[in-house]
């Protein structure tokens, strides 16, 4: 897979031939009333027809930039929410955890979806708890903000992360940076959205350096099969799929989560498989959903 964007080069226009100063559409909402601008002011010094043409040119230029701006269709939108059943292989029934596209937000000029996750349970006398946020621009499924508290008798974790694509770098809150290997870097939740992205025909093992610490690649996505789940929500037609992320601070070195995402254009995860530390290994079942916007 590649992990290359494609781009769509730019135009120079001479200014000892053009009498205005070049309009650079910038492909984002805000470039737009200053390219409709700079139009009207060069159309005051043509002849009309001239004028005209030059006006329409660039409204079109306007909508082509609106266009590029725009998401691909994704099986997942702000307002999508689940709600999973929490059971342990040590303790039993845990809990309930979450998984939810919260909404829209602006990370450093760049619209991004809001993926939260969390898992908040009590076990006599000791506290487990996970909460997870990712921050990532839809239009090119790459993370740009990662935040992550856990915390067990065993001892607690936190990582608050600023992903920069685009410099292929991040830095976190406890000082430490590195490099990314890619333009379109992912986190460990979101990638568990990506996936739901992926074709997944049955036997495809994807290999991915998309994780923004290269240290942590190659995340390895492997198609199970197709398996019919009876969840006391309903039966539901699933594809079974696996990812392993190195993790030298956690997990014995690797990370190793299952997800049973639906047979459908949706691809919701109705089981997730995992560990944690003390609590062992977790099976998430969905008990509730409530679809994102337009779904």
């Amino acid at each position: 897979m590649s992990n290359t964007k494609a781009r769509v080069p730019g135009r120079t226009i001479d200014r000892a031939v053009w009498p205005c100063p070049p309009v650079h559409p910038r492909g984002r909402l805000r470039g737009r009333r200053r390219i409709l601008r700079t139009a009207r002011a060069c159309a005051a010094r043509l002849p009309r027809r001239i004028a005209a043409a030059l006006v329409v040119a660039s409204s079109l230029t306007v909508a082509a930039a609106g266009q590029a701006a725009d998401p691909p269709t994704l099986p997942f939108a702000p307002g999508e929410a689940m709600v999973f059943r929490v059971t342990s292989d040590r303790f039993g029934e845990i809990g309930t955890g979450s998984m939810r596209v919260e909404r829209r937000e602006r990370v450093r000029g760049t619209d991004a979806y809001l993926l939260c996750f969390d898992f908040g349970s009590r076990v006599g006398p000791f506290r487990i708890e996970d909460r997870t946020r990712s921050w990532v621009d839809p239009v090119t499924m790459a993370s740009l903000r990662y935040y992550k508290r856990e915390r067990s008798p065993l001892g607690g974790r936190s990582e608050e992360v600023e992903i920069f694509p685009g410099e292929r770098r991040w830095t976190s809150d406890d000082g430490d940076a590195g490099a990314s290997p890619t333009d379109a870097p992912l986190d460990e939740l979101s990638f568990l959205y990506f996936i739901r992205t992926l074709p997944l025909e049955d036997g495809a093992t994807y290999t991915l350096g998309r994780h923004f610490d290269a240290g942590r690649n190659p995340v390895v996505v492997q198609v199970l099969g197709r398996e019919r789940l009876d969840l006391p929500i309903g039966v539901f037609r699933t594809i079974a799929v696996e990812m392993r992320v190195h993790d030298a601070g956690r997990f014995g070195g690797e990370g190793v989560l299952r997800l049973y995402l639906t047979d459908d254009a949706a691809r919701y995860p109705v089981r997730i498989q995992t560990s944690m530390p003390f609590a062992g290994a977790l099976t998430l079942d969905l008990e509730s959903l409530a679809p994102g916007a337009g779904f």
